[in-house]
């Protein structure tokens, strides 16, 4: 993936399957829950179990923390299985994210996953963090929030908000998938009504703004809070 074009395929692939797989299946294995977050340079766990228990991607580096101890292992040039291992999930076992959660893929092939494209990925990650707090910090008051997950089955960060007496939205922020290969945020409402002007609901489930329409201007990320708060402000209208 470069700035200007799409996830690569290879790295992207890999990294979700690694979310999915290692991350949120250790989680759900001990909790029964499978959100994931945005982490420093990654993608983590929640805190969970009663010891307790993170598992994060820190670059191209999983680590485990269980209570005081925090153990390491380099993703690239272990397989899937060896990942696996390390966190004491069983890939045998099944296990379901969701009706797209991602394939296993080869168990026993080692990973090379760019370092540049992990950084690329886990930096929208954070930017939809820091996006969405802010939006929704300025929510009026009663509105119902989701609590922000990054979703192993899309591999998307995303919220769903209802303001009184109107239908749910989904905010969210994708780094590219089947639908659009290159990274984007969007506005989802859940219902078919789409108000005000026609031209900002641009794609099937609502409005969608590419990162290359927004990376160049002066403040990207002021303009992908505007883009949420405006897309929000429409579906709410009618």
């Amino acid at each position: 993936m470069t700035m200007e074009g799409d996830v690569e395929p290879v790295t992207g692939a890999a990294l979700h399957a690694i979310a999915a797989h290692i991350l949120a299946r250790r989680r759900f294995v001990v909790s029964g829950r499978f959100g994931l977050r945005a982490a420093p340079g990654g993608i983590t766990t929640p805190t969970f179990g009663d010891d307790p228990e993170t598992v994060r991607i820190s670059g191209v580096t999983l680590v485990r923390e269980v209570g005081g101890t925090t153990t390491r292992i380099p993703i690239n040039g272990s397989t899937l299985r060896q990942l696996a291992g390390f966190v004491q999930v069983d890939l045998d076992r099944p296990f379901s994210c969701g009706d797209d959660t991602p394939p296993l893929g080869p168990l026993d092939t080692p990973f090379e996953l760019a370092p540049a494209i992990v950084t690329e990925i886990t930096d929208w990650f954070a930017l939809a963090w820091r996006v969405l707090d802010d939006v929704l910090a300025a929510l009026p008051s009663p509105s119902e929030v989701a609590t922000i997950q990054l979703w192993p089955e899309h591999f998307d960060a995303a919220t769903t908000v209802t303001l009184p007496s109107k239908g749910p939205v989904n905010l969210g922020f994708s780094p590219g998938d089947g639908f659009e290969s290159e990274p984007y945020l969007y506005v989802g409402p859940w219902g078919t009504e789409r108000p005000g002007d026609p031209s900002f609901w641009n794609v099937p489930f609502g409005a969608a703004r590419r990162r290359s329409q927004i990376q160049d201007l002066d403040d990207p990320t002021e303009s992908c809070r505007r883009f949420l708060t405006d897309g929000l402000r429409l579906a709410t209208s009618a």
